[in-house]
């Protein structure tokens, strides 16, 4: 069976935690969360760059810090992961990353494991779940790539599977807004996909409470004005920019 690959915590243990989610359609709700490690985007204001940014990866990160890799990633059984998610207590669970639709193999053995608890994937909408972990989840949080995380439109922006979550009820779409600019091409975004009315939030980059309510005070007449719904990131306010919270 294949194995996991997590991220670490701050104890080099796998990053698997309860807290409450902080973005996006479900931000208050106590949830277990499991970070899984690798990504296939490089966004260069990313606050989990230890799951991707390992020493050797010259693409860009603000930081210009890379991260051991031996230190930062472990290896996890399925049924492990699934054992200590479950002695967590929680209803819900959180699949984040990296991007976690990258290990669907072993994610659908875990999820296999779990079969009463609600699942919601954060995932960068490049890719999609095969078929043994779709039929699990009950919410994606899709955070399609704007031009300013310094991705090139034709690897995080695709089309087809834009369309493709667009379609799906459970899908929920989370924009990191940095300046009001951005805000210009999710409209664009807005209009060629279609995305459901209400699906789409727009959260504001930063990984201090003072940098997020800055920007939120022209944020939230912005989502006023166009109907979209804010995420605040409630995590940063409580616990800092800190793994496992």
């Amino acid at each position: 069976m294949a194995q996991l690959v997590l991220a670490t915590d701050d104890t080099g243990g796998p990053e698997i935690f309860a807290s409450l989610q902080g973005e996006g359609p479900s931000a208050g709700t106590p949830v277990a969360f499991i970070r899984l490690s690798r990504c296939n985007l490089a966004c260069t204001w990313c606050d989990t760059a230890y799951t991707w940014h390992f020493e050797g990866d010259n693409r860009p990160h603000r930081d210009d810090r890379t991260f051991d890799r031996k230190a930062n990633q472990v290896e996890v059984s399925p049924a492990k992961a699934a054992a200590k998610i479950a002695a967590l207590g929680q209803k819900r669970l959180v699949i984040t990353g990296g991007e976690p639709l990258m290990q669907c193999g072993p994610l659908a053995d875990m999820l296999a494991i779990l079969p009463d608890i609600e699942v919601e994937i954060e995932t960068n909408g490049t890719t999609k779940a095969s078929s043994h972990v779709d039929i699990r989840v009950d919410q994606y949080n899709v955070s399609p790539k704007l031009a300013h995380s310094g991705n090139p439109a034709e690897l995080a922006l695709i089309p087809e599977r834009l369309d493709f979550y667009a379609s799906d009820p459970r899908a929920f779409f989370k924009f990191v807004i940095a300046s009001p600019e951005d805000v210009e091409e999710v409209l664009d975004l807005h209009r060629r996909h279609r995305f459901k009315p209400g699906h789409v939030f727009l959260m504001p980059e930063g990984t201090d409470s003072a940098t997020l309510r800055e920007r939120e005070t022209w944020l939230a007449p912005l989502c006023l004005e166009h109907g979209f719904r804010m995420s605040d990131r409630m995590h940063i306010h409580l616990y800092g920019d800190t793994r496992g919270t």
